[in-house]
């Protein structure tokens, strides 16, 4: 189980590292092995619940307090005493008091008392009538249905009671949650610190914005497609920039980002080029297993770890990039910071609208446009361009088309599963 495997283990094991074997890892597998080195962080800090939002709580939320703190009413209307009443209508009641929230009463309770949303119950009363459920004239209720005991009285403890464990530790903290807090009393709580995630793009060939591109030369998308993903999961960001292909310099960085983070991603540098240098920096200054997932796109893909810091190298190519971080890195984060249980990605049965091509024995991700309909089913088309460099299509679709490994060609009406795109973070 997770304390009894070592990245050693594996790399020991050639099915798995050869970058060559025909027998690539499936991506479940891959995600099950990557889950095994994952410890969520420990450390911890106090901060104002203004500041809580997508936080991860690191201790218990207990109630010291009801919510409410007294029985009150639900609604403006009238309070009253039922048991002044007799059992066939209709009812006349002397209005003797009025209390508005946060109020002293007003007279007195002996009959009925006209009071406001929020305003305590006055001793002796049980039910609440609705204002435009009676009749005022010259300071008496008229009504002709009979309320039932404790109608519209919302009772002290209703919503929390004093001593309840409001939510435990590794829950995000939702807009909700902070009204909640507030609602206690808690001005502060305790979180987990921020996962720190480094990153940077290797390539001669990647040219940075404002600079002009060259012949064969072609602008940084990566970074910046991380730079939105990792902004959605709150962390700390730390951008390297773009590395050239010098094995000296892309050591020092992956030495300097593994010494500042949680998380070191690269872009490129993870397949089988000439001046992919990754794989021999990464044998050297750390542990690494290169996978080559069953999955399309993304099929080069390096996971281990260089000290304490997990690594990830992620494809060069934009489409893959995506991908991969969303089906892999997404959920090492989410563990990391401690969160609990982690979400997993909704599947969604969708009609297709047209055929789509695959041959068995790999996962696909190809990028569609869902659309519900009248009845609420959903159906998907799968876009025409499917190319990993097809950065377009990231920006056109709204949900992955899952091909799963055993999945041949699939023809129009077929039912797929669909990950949409706002549910991946």
């Amino acid at each position: 189980m997770k304390n009894n495997i070592h990245l050693s283990d594996l790399i020991s094991d050639s099915s798995m590292a050869d970058d060559y074997d025909p027998n690539a890892m499936s991506v479940e597998k891959a995600k099950a092995w990557i889950a095994n080195f994952l410890n969520p962080i420990d450390q911890k800090e106090t901060i104002h619940i203004k500041d809580a939002l997508n936080r991860i709580l690191a201790e218990p939320i207990i109630a010291t307090m009801n919510v409410p703190n007294h029985d009150n009413s639900a609604m403006d209307g009238y309070a009253i005493n039922l048991d002044l009443l007799s059992d066939n209508g209709p009812f006349k009641l002397k209005v003797t008091g009025k209390l508005f929230a946060g109020n002293l009463l007003e007279g007195n309770a002996e009959e009925a008392v006209r009071i406001m949303t929020g305003a305590i119950i006055p001793s002796g009363l049980n039910a609440v009538i609705p204002q435009e459920h009676v009749e005022l004239n010259e300071g008496v209720i008229t009504f002709k249905t009979k309320p039932q005991i404790n109608q519209n009285i919302r009772h002290m403890g209703e919503d929390i009671k004093s001593g309840q464990i409001v939510h435990q530790n590794g829950r995000r903290i939702a807009p909700c949650d902070l009204g909640l807090f507030a609602s206690l009393g808690i001005d502060s709580i305790k979180v987990y610190r921020k996962i720190k995630v480094a990153f940077f793009s290797t390539g001669d060939e990647i040219i940075s914005l404002g600079n002009p591109l060259l012949p064969g030369h072609v602008y940084d998308s990566n970074r910046y497609s991380l730079i939105g993903l990792l902004k959605r999961l709150d962390v700390e960001i730390f951008d390297l920039g773009i590395i050239p292909d010098d094995k000296k310099v892309i050591e020092d960085t992956l030495k300097k980002a593994s010494n500042i983070a949680d998380i070191v991603i690269t872009t490129g540098g993870v397949s089988v080029g000439e001046a992919d240098y990754m794989k021999d920096i990464l044998k050297k200054i750390g542990e690494i297993l290169f996978w080559k997932i069953s999955m399309k796109p993304g099929r080069p893909l390096a996971f281990g770890k260089i000290g304490k810091c997990h690594y990830f190298g992620l494809p060069g190519n934009p489409v893959s990039t995506m991908i991969t971080f969303y089906q892999f890195v997404r959920e090492a984060i989410l563990t990391l910071s401690g969160q609990t249980p982690i979400p997993k990605i909704p599947l969604i049965k969708a009609k297709l609208l047209g055929p789509i091509k695959k041959i068995p024995g790999r996962t696909e991700f190809q990028r569609g446009i869902y659309e519900q309909d009248n009845q609420g089913i959903f159906k998907v088309s799968p876009l025409k361009d499917q190319g990993s460099g097809i950065l377009r299509s990231m920006s056109e679709a709204n949900c992955f088309i899952l091909l799963h490994e055993d999945t041949a060609h699939l023809e129009k009406d077929t039912w797929v599963d669909i990950q949409l795109f706002d549910s991946l973070i």
